[in-house]
């Protein structure tokens, strides 16, 4: 019976690696372990520094009683008011973030949500400026993050991207180009060697790893549906076989604790909706380290 078992798995393994070369969609997250899996590749977002879900806000938003129990148990001395504390969701923390990120002490963008990067990153300000290393913002943390940064920009609250853009391939110099870099997981849309815009993005795991090198787009599809996996395609640019550029409300749900099947996913919409209307088929597709 466990012969069985062991030949049935395997061939479930060579199947997925096999059809990956004609379409793609979201990997599932099997409750038995399994060959493929996104957590084990490293354009998967394995990695929690390369990750920014520690500061998104949770799919359930936390109870008053567990945003209380953070906030006190964040703090040693509870004569202190505290202005900010984990689990708190403001317009004042997009700001904190942003000065913190002035300040090099977090490298993700503001999410408005006081997560545990935040609260790291809160707590090396405090120990580097000699103040109480709770990770929670009293009064005299955040004058002194105000006195040590300067007011964040409509951009630096609100970046294009979550993701730091990586420096351009220098195949992406010339031309019309979705340069992709798996290294900061980023997508530029770039001209001549100017940057027009930029979007997060998600890869295949390593047993349906995207495709490196330079691409063509070979055709377009506004609405597709994978004829392998039967998933939704929508804003398709194809760029090598069944792989392409596309919108995918798995990535936008469960960000990098997914995968694709080797496309390259984008989460926001919007962006790829304006970036489809300006992509025309022949333009060049760099996807590299």
């Amino acid at each position: 019976m466990q012969r069985q078992r062991f030949i049935i798995r395997t061939i479930g393994v060579a199947t997925a690696v096999a059809l990956a070369a004609t379409a793609c969609g979201p990997q599932k997250t099997e409750p038995v372990a399994s060959a493929s899996s996104a957590a084990s590749s490293p354009t998967a977002g394995a990695s929690p520094e390369a990750s920014p879900s520690t500061d998104d806000k949770p799919s359930g938003s936390p109870s008053p009683s567990a945003s209380a129990s953070a906030s006190a148990s964040a703090s040693p001395s509870p004569s202190v008011k505290q202005i900010m504390a984990n689990g708190d969701e403001s317009e004042q923390v997009r700001e904190l973030q942003a000065r913190l990120k002035q300040l090099k002490l977090m490298s993700v963008a503001p999410t408005g949500f006081y997560g545990s990067k935040t609260t790291a990153a809160v707590k090396s300000f405090q120990s580097k400026n000699g103040l109480n290393a709770t990770g929670s913002v009293d009064d005299a943390t955040w004058k002194k993050i105000q006195s040590s940064s300067k007011k964040p920009s409509a951009d630096e609250l609100r970046p294009p991207t979550v993701n730091e853009v990586d420096a351009p391939d220098p195949r992406c110099m010339e031309g019309r180009v979705m340069c992709i870099s798996k290294e900061s997981r980023t997508l530029a849309w770039m001209i001549d060697g100017k940057v027009v815009s930029t979007m997060d993005v998600r890869f295949g795991s390593e047993n349906t790893p995207t495709r490196e090198g330079v691409f063509n787009v070979g055709w377009k599809a506004k609405e597709w549906t994978s004829t392998i996996y039967h998933t939704p395609m929508p804003y398709a640019m194809f760029f090598s076989g069944g792989q392409a550029v596309h919108y995918s409300a798995d990535f936008k749900a469960r960000g990098y604790n997914g995968a694709s099947h080797g496309c390259v996913n984008v989460r926001d919409k919007g962006k790829l909706s304006a970036l489809f209307d300006q992509v025309k088929v022949g333009d060049k597709v760099v996807v590299y380290w």
